[in-house]
């Protein structure tokens, strides 16, 4: 047994009553995946252990069950199963399907380059499980050659969702931006957002990788590899390797396509178009075997945060878990440190390059930065939280909108998407609602000039304005109305703004304008004081009113019926013109047998004059007698008639 073997003191322990640990199997940079038997089941199981130096992690901690979560959320064969998730005092574990094996890349490193029936079987296993993933709302983040296991007896499964996310939550920032930096879609080195479309142009990679035998980018630094994903378009594999069908560089390009919205939309779309080319070329998926495994105890070369697989590189007898003791594991270790010492040194050496890169890359490269979330539309409250999550410092900020409901984040600075140093200030601007608007008096302005003055402030007049008879003068703006957003149609909560006032802007107005005074008709004839009105746009009554008049000549208007008495009407009200009918008639008295002074006092009263021999004004009065008059009495006569009589004595 090698000696990290003999000195992990997990070995042998029993987790949480249940997991007997037997041997490690790979260890990464935030747990140990090690084989242990289910006492209770009686199986054996991969047991994933986070790394006791992260158990107060929060972080990590959320990453772990989210891991064991969302692969428990996929019941398919091409997926490795996750069974528990649990924590035994301060350790987090997972456990899952254990798969005697080999992995992707380590077929391709035994093989260099794929058949191309090989690689299209391993790579239809592999997008069944992944449309499964999708098809659930899972991004698995982190699909490469390390995390697609091939089975002893010709399963393939993809696995380690370590990284896998809901797809509405697909926004990548700083150290979460994990993925292997030869997969990276380009939408994760330039904006650090993923999606389903990010894992097809990682399975594009890979396949282009099965059938030419290399990574289509390379470089000396990873920036350089990165940078390459987000400038360059992947060339068709057949460049490398001519016996590649065209319809497999084409698919090739498809789901490595620069911009996400012209790859597939997810894995089943791609798998889809996978089978057509199977049944194109006549090719059916293959199960594949790999050869026997025994367990190796020395894994000193970790492959990455592995899923629950034995690597199956060594050679030899197959040697089972109980049957294997120390002196055996390490002569087993010591065959392998002979025949592969100079890949593994060169191997150590790449990583350490790779482990460089991206500690620059995550430490003060890019990498570092987060982006810039999008709060808009959320209170400020909530929109400061959300960034204090991304270590961001949130600075509230107000102004005024007429678009923006008060209370909410209307905009950031840095706007949002903008990658920027942790513990950035980003200011929050709030929304304070519509600003005030205050008006002096409209009195005396012209209807462009009350127009103007309103859309200056935001305050929208629509239409018209209503036109009106009115004693002010003609194009006067006479009342100014304005209605707050959300107030009732029929007025009844407008503001009267002619005098002047205080509103919103984003409010609304309407305008009265008046025409002038309806024309004055007075001693016109009928017809004319008909043609005068109509020809304003208002209606004279038929048939017309008629009256006597002292003053008016017969035939002429005296008055115009239906004004209201502020003078204000609307354009096709209907109006009365009340005619003369000349002077008024009264009846002449019945003068005979009066004396000459009741005669004279009764005509006078009533208007009338008394025409007589003034002879008989020399007669006492009691001798006086009216004999006859004319006009005759009853007749009607205007005021100022003379009436005629005839005196005689009486005796």
């Amino acid at each position: 047994m090698s000696t990290s073997q003999q000195t992990d003191p997990l070995i042998g322990r029993l987790v949480d009553g249940r997991y007997r640990v037997r041997a490690r199997i790979a260890r990464g940079g935030m747990a140990t995946v090690y084989v242990a038997t289910d006492l209770r089941l009686e199986r054996r199981v991969a047991l994933k252990v986070m790394h006791s130096h992260l158990s107060d992690d929060s972080v990590f901690q959320s990453r772990f069950i989210q891991e064991a979560r969302a692969a428990a959320r996929l019941a398919d064969p091409n997926v490795v199963n996750v069974f528990d998730q649990g924590q035994d005092g301060d350790m987090a574990y997972l456990v899952m399907e254990y798969l005697p094996g080999i992995t992707l890349r380590e077929l391709l490193r035994e093989q260099r380059r794929l058949t191309v029936p090989q690689a299209i079987s391993i790579l239809d296993a592999v997008l069944s499980g992944l449309a499964a993933a999708h098809r659930a709302g899972i991004v698995h983040r982190d699909v490469k050659p390390e995390n697609v296991l091939l089975a002893e007896d010709g399963r393939i499964k993809i696995g380690d969702f370590g990284l896998a996310r809901a797809t509405t939550a697909n926004t990548a920032s700083g150290a979460q931006l994990l993925g292997t930096i030869a997969y990276l879609a380009p939408e994760l080195v330039t904006r650090g957002t993923a999606d389903a479309r990010s894992d097809i142009y990682a399975i594009g990679i890979m396949l282009y990788e099965m059938l030419t035998g290399e990574q289509p980018y390379k470089g000396e630094q990873p920036m350089q590899i990165a940078f390459q994903h987000a400038t360059d378009s992947v060339p068709r594999p057949s460049v490398k390797n001519p016996g590649v069908p065209e319809p497999l560089d084409e698919l090739v390009l498809w789901a490595t396509e620069k911009s996400p919205d012209e790859r597939p939309t997810d894995a089943r779309e791609m798998l889809t178009r996978l089978r057509e080319i199977e049944r194109e070329l006549g090719v059916s998926p293959v199960v594949t075997r790999t050869g026997p495994i025994g367990v190796v105890g020395d894994a000193a070369t970790p492959t990455g945060e592995l899923t629950a697989v034995l690597p199956s590189t060594a050679t030899g007898p197959v040697a089972t878990l109980d049957e294997v003791d120390n002196s055996a594991r390490l002569r087993t270790a010591t065959q392998r440190r002979r025949t592969r010492g100079a890949w593994l040194l060169v191997l150590v050496l790449l990583l350490a390059a790779l482990a460089g890169g991206i500690g620059w890359w995550f430490g003060s490269g890019p990498g570092s930065m987060v982006v810039v979330a999008d709060v808009t539309g959320q209170t400020y409250e909530d929109a400061a939280a959300r960034l204090q999550q991304d270590t961001l410092i949130a600075v509230r900020a107000e102004a005024n909108s007429l678009d923006v409901p008060a209370g909410q984040v209307m905009s950031t600075n840095p706007e949002h998407g903008t990658r920027v140093d942790r513990d950035t200030e980003v200011t929050l601007v709030v929304s304070l609602g519509p600003a005030e608007a205050t008006f002096p008096s409209f009195s005396g302005m012209t209807d462009a000039d009350a127009r103007s003055a309103l859309t200056a402030q935001s305050i929208d007049v629509p239409g018209e304005s209503e036109q009106l008879f009115t004693p002010a003068p003609e194009g006067v703006v006479v009342g100014v109305f304005v209605r707050a957003a959300g107030a009732p149609d029929d007025g009844s909560q407008d503001v009267p703004c002619i005098d002047g006032c205080t509103v919103h802007q984003g409010d609304s107005a309407r305008l009265q304008v008046s025409l002038g005074p309806v024309p004055d008709v007075s001693g016109m004839t009928e017809g004319k004081a008909r043609s005068t009105l109509e020809g304003v746009g208002l209606v004279a009554a038929d048939p017309s009113g008629s009256e006597p008049s002292d003053t008016v000549d017969e035939g002429r208007v005296i008055r115009v019926d239906g004004i209201p008495e502020n003078g204000w009407l609307a354009p096709n009200s209907t109006l009365t013109l009340v005619v003369s009918t000349g002077p008024p008639l009264f009846a002449v008295p019945d003068l005979t047998g009066m004396t000459l002074a009741e005669a004279r006092d009764a005509v006078t009263a009533l208007g009338f004059t008394l025409e007589y021999d003034d002879r008989w004004d020399s007669f006492p009065d009691a001798f006086t007698q009216v004999e006859s008059q004319s006009p005759k009495a009853g007749t009607m006569k205007p005021k100022g008639t003379e009436v005629s009589v005839r005196i005689g004595a009486t005796l």
